[in-house]
């Protein structure tokens, strides 16, 4: 049987003894039942097997000091009747108990039916509660505080178990407060889900004749004051309708003035308080403690405003239609409108509002800025003669406690409100759970924990939210509460109220922790060390999108008023706000985790073993996002180094991943040996590439980029730099003077059709290269200028290593909240030992190619190289007399002794040789095959006045 939004109810025994009577009879003989049974009736018998309860047992507690004629009674009697005879002839027994359990009225479809009970059923005043009956609609829907439904061997007791019955609270429609459970009794086989309408309609109905004795003591009270002739004694010379005092008031103003009636009503004294309107003037009003004929004690608010001015009216609300069963007076003042539930508004009028709760001014009201005494002969006007009389006109009527629910009804909606704003402004898992912690501290609750799986904190979504809960938050009015520290892990039971709320996916309420049952199962010790600080609790799941991310429980104090419905409510719905907002920051987690790991796979994982500089990086993400940022370290032909910065336009997935394409480019680019100008010619061309093959780049906006690149070759000490729209770098000289060098700007990549300008500067060895992106130094909250100075003061004092002055830059000029990444490159020049360097200069002669040879023996004979000579000398030989034949004069040879051996000849010509496999009948071509194959790499790189031809030869245990 399956009914809508609710598990299904397994109708009888299945097979291998997996239905109801078999769940049951193996959860007694303690066997794990996780399946098969409903949530709340699982959750039920646990907590039955707590209290000791025996399935058993058969006695009833039974009160007698229960009231036989309250008006829960009084207001059920007339619908049991009804209901008794729609059920006449049946099998049918309808219960009405109290919040206790307590059975106050029994009806019965066949009179046999009760002769059939024991004598202690058969008559009001036995308990039905489950912490004394187990298992049934009556205590399950006192526990639960919802509509239940409990079928045969859900029941607990074995005397229930060919019956089933149908629960639902009945609440009181002003306070919201559960006044008793309508109950509906049959057996087994009478099951009909016709029965949902009829109990939650009958329900209705008793709600409604509660709702009307409340109304009934307001009519009394409005009664008492219209006949009472207050206006006389008072001593006002004009008494108006509403309708006549107004036309102008916005409905904020009329809200405003609404809730400080309410405040006072809740006060219940003679006072009087000056409300401002908004065009300067003031309106009065006055509260009047009166009692009816029949013994109602009340308040009646009255507004007492100047007299009428000749050129325009006072705004006020209008008029509206009087008090069931009383004329309305022209002359004299109505109830002006309210929302939410007001006393004085007619009963067809009225709303069912929250009862008074933990908020301010909920139960005694706040207190009210401008609030007087007023004496009995108070009168609140001016006799002169030159002064219009004033007028006055009845606000509100109604008794304290009923005006409290309207005040309180109000503080709901502003907490809320604020909530609906404080409650995720980050993008911060951790952050956004505090955010509800203090939108709930004090207003709500005095304390609140956030419990969430380890999972969620990293922005994962979580398998089961039961299995790894750290508390994240514990906030309260003060610290001294023992709840547990934040990042230890916490294990509920299954009978704790945490367990039950994220099996349901339902707020729990236990309004008296001491009698929950399972409360102290688990960690008897700590919950009690808890209880002697907090005593009402409501544990919420924290749900968004169908998916559980953890638990909050909020807690009040000893001193403080227990939780009820009307609280759940509110934390719940504070809760599902949180979860949504908590789920947007693991999302963005994820995403961002997921972003930031391209990112740095896409960055260098560490600096090339060169000796050309000494390099130190660092790479650090924005606090909101992740974008293009990028460095890189490419070691070059004739021992020379390049430097890449960059920053890629934008946020997110596709900055990074155009970021690595940049990134893959400007390697391959420098590789070939172009100098700086030209390969952010190739960057410009790609980026612009790029742009007009990204799907949607229309929409999304051009695809930009900023570089640098700077080439340092050690063995002439001078830095080819260009920049494409990038920040220039800082250079710092041995001595420590540091400046910017006025690097030609040329246009961001991208942007097409500019050409790039280099520049050569002179670094002497230990000279500091310093490339940044601009988060280093833009921030919305600081100016550049000041930032450079900052950065400049702390170059010039950092002199220890490259690591070290990144850190002291990061810790000095870098933003604390970055909005934007940020990637540093720190670069220690070194200069190539002239010693280890050798050149010679010679004609396009081939007679000189034997000279070469020797005198690079000799050479490497002098480096102690010898085992590298008979290579060097086949490879020189290949190259120069290449050279002398395709290129043109002068030549020069070059060798540099460093990590490796590397040959260099170099000409006039442009033309480059190309590595061709040669035919058999060929009689040349296999001079670079030879090269190639002698050499771990050659290659070729063009200057203003030719090419060089280079060679790198491996070299054993070379430093």
């Amino acid at each position: 049987m399956v009914r809508a939004g609710e598990d299904p109810i397994p109708t009888g025994r299945a097979p291998g003894g997996t239905g109801p009577a078999g769940f049951r009879e193996r959860f007694l003989q303690g066997e794990p039942v996780e399946t098969g049974v409903r949530t709340s009736i699982l959750d039920s018998w646990r907590r039955c097997r707590t209290l000791g309860l025996s399935p058993d047992q058969t006695d009833l507690p039974f009160r007698e000091d229960f009231e036989p004629d309250g008006r829960l009674v009084r207001a059920a009697v007339p619908v049991l009747d009804r209901l008794q005879a729609t059920f006449a002839g049946s099998a049918m027994n309808i219960s009405v108990a109290d919040a206790s359990g307590t059975v106050l009225l029994r009806r019965f479809g066949e009179a046999s039916l009760a002769r059939m009970l024991p004598a202690v059923q058969s008559v009001p005043g036995f308990v039905f509660a489950e912490q004394v009956a187990g298992t049934n609609g009556i205590g399950l829907a006192l526990a639960e505080r919802r509509p239940i439904r409990v079928y045969g061997a859900e029941h607990f007791a074995e005397r229930s178990q060919g019956n089933a019955c149908r629960a639902l609270p009945v609440r009181d429609p002003l306070s919201g407060r559960i006044e008793g459970v309508l109950c509906f009794g049959y057996p087994r086989s009478a099951e009909d889900p016709a029965l949902d309408t009829v109990i939650r309609k009958a329900a209705q109905a008793i709600e409604r004749r509660i709702l009307g004795q409340s109304s009934a003591r307001e009519r009394a009270l409005l009664r008492a004051y219209l006949e009472s002739g207050a206006e006389v004694a008072a001593g006002f010379r004009h008494r108006i309708g509403v309708r006549e005092l107004a036309v102008e008031m916005s409905p904020r103003d009329r809200a405003f003035l609404m809730e400080k009636a309410a405040e006072l009503i809740t006060r219940a004294q003679r006072a009087r308080v000056d409300v401002p309107l908004p065009d300067g003037r003031r309106v009065t009003l006055v509260s009047r403690p009166m009692t009816s004929a029949s013994g109602v004690e009340g308040v009646a608010i009255e507004a007492v405003v100047p007299g009428p001015s000749p050129r325009r009216p006072l705004a006020f609300p209008q008029q509206v239609h009087g008090p069931l069963g009383l004329p309305a007076e022209p002359a004299v003042a109505t109830f002006l409108p309210f929302s939410g539930a007001v006393p004085g508004v007619a009963p067809g009028q009225l709303s069912l509002p929250p009862p008074p709760g933990r908020l301010p001014g909920a139960v005694h009201g706040p207190d009210v800025v401008g609030v007087e005494d007023v004496t009995a002969g108070d009168s609140a006007t001016d006799e002169h003669s030159d002064s219009p009389p004033p007028m006055r006109g009845l606000v509100m009527v109604g008794e304290p406690h009923v005006g409290s629910y309207a005040l309180a009804a109000r503080r709901r909606l502003e907490l809320l409100s604020e909530a609906g704003v404080r409650i995720g402004t980050t993008l911060d898992v951790r952050s956004t759970a505090r955010e509800l912690a203090e939108s709930a501290v004090p207003q709500l609750a005095d304390f609140v924990t956030v419990d969430l799986p380890e999972a969620v904190l990293r922005g994962e979504e979580p398998a089961d939210p039961r299995s790894d809960l750290r508390r994240t938050v514990v906030h309260g009015i003060h610290d001294d509460c023992p709840f547990h520290p934040v990042g230890k892990q916490v294990d509920y039971g299954p009978t704790m109220p945490q367990s039950r709320c994220l099996a349901s996916g339902q707020a729990v309420l236990e309004p008296d922790l001491k009698a929950a049952a399972g409360w102290f199962a688990q960690d008897p010790e700590h919950s009690a060390q808890l209880l002697s600080h907090v005593h009402s609790l409501i544990a919420v799941p924290l749900v968004a999108r169908g998916t559980v991310l953890g638990v909050a429980g909020f807690y009040r104090a000893q001193d403080s008023p227990r939780f009820g419905d009307d609280d759940r409510s509110l934390a719940q719905e504070l809760a599902a706000r949180a979860a949504l907002s908590i789920d947007n920051a693991r999302r963005y987690t994820r995403e961002r985790a997921m972003v930031l790991a391209l990112q740095r796979s896409l960055l260098p994982h560490g600096v090339p073993d060169q000796d050309a500089v000494e390099v130190a990086h660092r790479y650090l993400p924005a606090e909101s996002d992740v974008g293009g940022d990028w460095y890189d370290v490419i070691p070059l032909s004739g021992t020379r180094i390049g430097l890449f910065v960059g920053d890629v336009v934008g946020h997110g997935m596709l900055s990074a991943a155009t970021m690595g394409r940049l990134r893959t480019a400007a390697r391959s680019f420098a590789e070939l040996d172009f100098p700086p100008d030209e390969v952010l010619t190739h960057l410009d061309k790609l980026v612009g590439r790029l742009d007009r093959e990204v799907p949607g780049a229309a929409d999304a906006g051009t695809i930009g980029a900023t570089c640098l690149y700077a080439i340092y070759d050690p063995t002439t000490q001078r830095c080819t730099m260009a920049r494409a729209g990038h920040p220039p770098p800082a250079l710092v000289r041995p001595d420590g003077t540091v400046w910017f060098p006025d690097l030609p700007a040329g246009p961001p990549l991208g942007f097409g059709g500019l050409p790039f300008e280099a520049a050569e500067l002179d670094l002497p060895e230990n000279s500091r290269l310093v490339l940044y992106t601009d988060g280093l130094i833009e921030d919305r909250h600081r100016d550049v200028d000041v930032v450079l100075d900052q950065l400049r003061a702390t170059l010039a004092q950092a002199n220890g290593t490259s690591d070290e002055t990144c850190e002291a830059v990061l810790d000095t000029v870098a933003p604390a909240h970055p909005c934007d990444d940020i990637a540093l490159l720190v670069a220690r020049t070194h200069a190539l030992d002239p010693g280890r360097m050798a050149t010679w200069d010679l004609p396009a002669d081939p007679a000189l190619v034997s000279e070469v040879r020797a005198s690079a023996t000799r050479q490497l004979a002098d480096w102690g190289l010898e085992e590298a000579a008979f290579a060097a000398e086949l490879v020189l030989s290949e190259l120069v007399t290449n050279a002398i034949r395709h290129g043109a004069g002068p030549i020069r040879v070059r060798l540099l002794h460093d990590r490796t051996l590397i040959c260099e000849v170099s000409d006039s010509s442009n033309t480059a040789p190309h590595l061709r496999r040669a035919a058999s009948t060929d009689e040349g071509g296999r001079g670079l095959f030879l090269v190639a194959q002698l050499t771990q790499s050659w290659g070729t790189r063009y200057t203003q006045h030719g090419k060089v031809i280079w060679a790198e030869c491996a070299l054993e245990g070379a430093a």
